[in-house]
């Protein structure tokens, strides 16, 4: 290490290596996250007319294991200190961190404009309910998952013809009750699907921003360890 402490340049080095561990496992928790997200939670695509919700957790999925494999990298160039491995390791994780935070940036400025998108496109399917199966599954699975009804209330689907039956509340044996020709307060959900749905897309966005932050803050870290590193090694 020219210039610099044998100690200083171990602390460097323990210090890469161990940050790049923790990106590593985060970043393993993360596409697992995303994986049982998109298998599990997807049932609303069709409800917003658009993959919105899918293609994000797909960008999450890639972007997580390009992630694993530059912290196996940094680990690597850490443990055998080779400097073109370091320069490697040091230009892709910048580039993931321009990403990582234009994306936070944008979620941030058009998370208003979302929900403003999300209104239109759930009344647009509305008329389609019934007719096309995709819609119909959408629509049934987020009513009865989500415990509500209508896009903000049941007399939406009034104006379409009938009430669907997954938005009649079920009973202690897994029952639907009686609530299409007389929805009430004991037999229909009351609330609106757009209001739940909408949380329930800001609490998915707020783990997936948290994540983001935490492993944007590391790779600062991580590229502070590679330059110093890199300068070290003769």
């Amino acid at each position: 290490m020219g210039g610099s402490s044998e100690g200083c340049g171990r602390f460097v080095k323990f210090s890469l290596f161990i940050t790049n561990l923790v990106i590593f496992i985060a970043s393993a928790i993360v596409f697992g996250l995303a994986i049982w997200t998109l298998v599990d939670k997807s049932f609303i695509n069709e409800l917003l007319g658009t993959n919105m919700f899918s293609g994000v957790v797909y960008v999450l999925i890639i972007m997580s294991l390009v992630v694993l494999f530059l912290s196996f990298l940094g680990c690597m160039g850490a443990a055998k200190e080779i400097k073109c491995m370091l320069l490697t390791y040091f230009t892709i994780i910048f580039l993931v961190f321009v990403v990582v935070l234009i994306g936070g940036i944008l979620g941030y400025v058009f998370r208003e404009k979302v929900t403003h998108t999300m209104r239109q496109e759930m009344h647009s399917s509305l008329k389609f309910y019934g007719n096309r199966r995709p819609v119909t599954q959408s629509w049934d699975s987020t009513q009865e998952r989500l415990k509500c009804c209508g896009v903000d209330s049941y007399r939406d689907w009034q104006l379409y013809g009938r009430i669907p039956e997954s938005c009649c509340q079920e009973t202690y044996g897994g029952q639907k009750k009686p609530c299409v020709d007389n929805p009430n307060s004991q037999t229909i959900y009351m609330n609106g699907c757009l209001h739940i749905t909408t949380e329930y897309v800001r609490e998915h966005a707020s783990v997936i921003a948290g994540c983001s932050i935490a492993l944007a803050v590391l790779m600062m870290f991580a590229m502070l360890f590679s330059c110093s590193l890199f300068r070290m090694i003769k």
